[in-house]
């Protein structure tokens, strides 16, 4: 018999599992119906319309080009992200400190800097856009 304290790792890892492969089944899914319609379509010897066409090819060729607002949605989600984790360090060091200073500082900090991480990798990504402002438009 399992012990009750595993359930709730066990059913963490399960919730994150699902959530990661979910969407890479629908996303599958939906291009085999894709086909299979397009492939009757073609037998039936029906014309495929140049909009479908089109929207096939550019799909895959426009979601793959980076663009610079695509450089600034980064920098501003990742510098987001490296400002909370800094806040969350902080608030550990807040709550720690009533019990353990030496383990408040150490939570604290390593929780801070991991924040730093993406906020310098957000922050690069903030000067390639600035970069690319200056540049002209040919």
């Amino acid at each position: 018999m399992m012990e009750a304290g595993l359930f709730v790792p066990i059913f963490f890892m399960v919730c994150v599992a699902a959530c990661i492969v979910a969407p890479g089944y629908f996303r599958h899914r939906d291009r085999e119906q894709m086909q299979q319609t397009l492939r009757v379509a073609i037998e039936k010897g029906q014309a495929l319309p140049q909009d479908l066409v089109t929207a096939l090819q550019g799909n895959v060729a426009t979601r793959f080009t980076p663009t610079r607002e695509a450089d600034l949605r980064r920098a501003i989600v990742l510098i987001a992200v490296g400002v909370g984790m800094c806040g969350l360090g902080y608030g550990l060091w807040r709550g720690i400190t009533v019990d353990d200073e030496f383990g408040a500082y150490t939570t604290g900090w390593i929780v801070a800097g991991s924040g730093a991480i993406p906020g310098l990798i957000g922050l690069a990504y903030l000067i390639l856009w600035a970069m690319g402002r200056k540049t002209p438009r040919s």
